[in-house]
């Protein structure tokens, strides 16, 4: 088998909107060579061990198993990080809160304590740690088996002295407050959740945000007064629909702060950015 009948197959077994460029990644990871080099080699024969994890590839593929588990890692704004079905593949959607909280930071060079609420793989926290060496974070998850691989990601990109791990629900049991809170938390709709993609795919814990979608945003929010620092931020990723409805809850809790609805590259409601002011009575 030369490397055009392994993209045709390979193709034919992606369940993906993607499937030429998931048989290209695909291929390339087996190969262990560049994309590139993949569709620039379309005559070389592959041996029969490549042949042989090629075959179980496809196979997970057929059964609708997403493409990131099956390497095992995925890129996030410019790093690679660990993937498993412990959690939630990293999407570019969330860069657009990464891009907000790296450009607070450079504009807030003294504001250097962070937490990372629900951090899954970790991808959030790391890149903002990664861009920010005098950075020290927290990162939280409900989920030990996710943590497990948020640790291992952070020793990868060489991070971990920057990050403090717990396994809690939201925050952690300590007392200081935070200059910038990052969440991207689950916030499907509990019914809508049969009717996705990836359900049964991606872990449930992590996609599902209640009867609303907004449970956890919505305990978030109301525990933020507590581990807000004056001046600090607050980035919420949001579901699209649920722009409107996250601003609402964001103003009954912070009556004074600056709040922003921002869009993704989509067009979509994606982020909402919680300005607090020094000296203000922000809470209600």
């Amino acid at each position: 088998m030369n490397v055009q009948e392994a993209l045709k197959m390979t193709y034919l077994a992606a369940h993906s909107d993607t499937a030429s460029l998931d048989a290209q990644v695909l291929l390339a990871h087996i190969l262990a060579k560049p994309r590139s080099w993949v569709m620039a080699h379309l005559d070389y024969e592959l041996t029969l061990e490549q042949q042989n994890v090629l075959q179980s590839s496809t196979s997970r593929l057929v059964i609708g198993e997403p493409l990131p588990y099956i390497l095992g890692h995925w890129e996030f704004y410019g790093l690679d990080f660990e993937v498993s079905p412990d959690v939630l593949i990293p999407r570019p959607e969330t860069e657009l809160l990464v891009e907000k909280g790296l450009e607070w930071l450079k504009h807030h060079p003294t504001s250097r304590i962070a937490i990372d609420v629900g951090t899954g793989s970790g991808c959030i926290a790391i890149c903002l740690a990664s861009r920010n060496q005098d950075l020290q974070l927290a990162a939280t998850d409900i989920s030990p088996s996710a943590l497990e691989v948020a640790k291992r990601n952070a020793d990868k990109l060489s991070v971990s002295a920057q990050i403090d791990f717990y396994c809690c629900d939201l925050f952690p049991p300590i007392e200081r407050p935070f200059d910038l809170i990052v969440a991207n938390l689950p916030y499907i709709p509990t019914g809508k959740m049969k009717a996705l993609p990836i359900f049964g795919k991606e872990p449930t814990l992590a996609l599902d945000g209640g009867r609303d979608g907004l449970d956890l945003l919505k305990r978030l929010i109301a525990l933020a007064p507590n581990f807000i620092s004056p001046d600090g931020l607050i980035l919420l990723e949001i579901e699209p629909s649920k722009g409107m409805d996250t601003l609402s809850i964001a103003h009954n809790t912070f009556s004074h702060a600056s709040i922003h609805l921002h869009r993704d590259l989509a067009g979509q409601d994606r982020l909402v950015e919680i300005q607090i002011h020094p000296g203000r009575d922000n809470f209600s």
